[in-house]
């Protein structure tokens, strides 16, 4: 029985480990509303890119406070596909114990 339980968690380890892999290649892309600042996050949440349309600033603190807005959207995208990918793996990988994995 432990021996299963070991092999299974090492299955999932592996699972787990090509998701994240995967996920770098998940790109998630965000634009302010004005569409001045773009930001593309993986789902690893790693930032891979930000463009500023420079032309369109203002001033500083306004590019600041979209830079930050546009930035925040685009990590709570990638985090809510990031949790979704891993927990499904997870799954995966219980034992069907009632009350915990039905």
């Amino acid at each position: 029985m432990f021996d299963q339980l070991m092999n299974q968690f090492k299955s999932t380890q592996k699972e787990v480990e090509k998701t994240r892999k995967r996920l770098d290649d998940v790109l998630v892309r965000e634009q302010s509303v004005d569409k001045m600042i773009t930001v593309i996050v993986n789902a690893n949440r790693r930032i891979t890119d930000i463009k500023v349309q420079t032309e369109e600033v203002e001033d500083n603190e306004q590019l600041e406070d979209y830079l930050i807005t546009t930035i925040n959207k685009a990590m709570t995208k990638a985090d809510a596909i990031h949790e979704e990918e891993l927990q499904n793996d997870a799954k995966k990988g219980l034992p069907d114990i009632p009350g915990i994995t039905s």
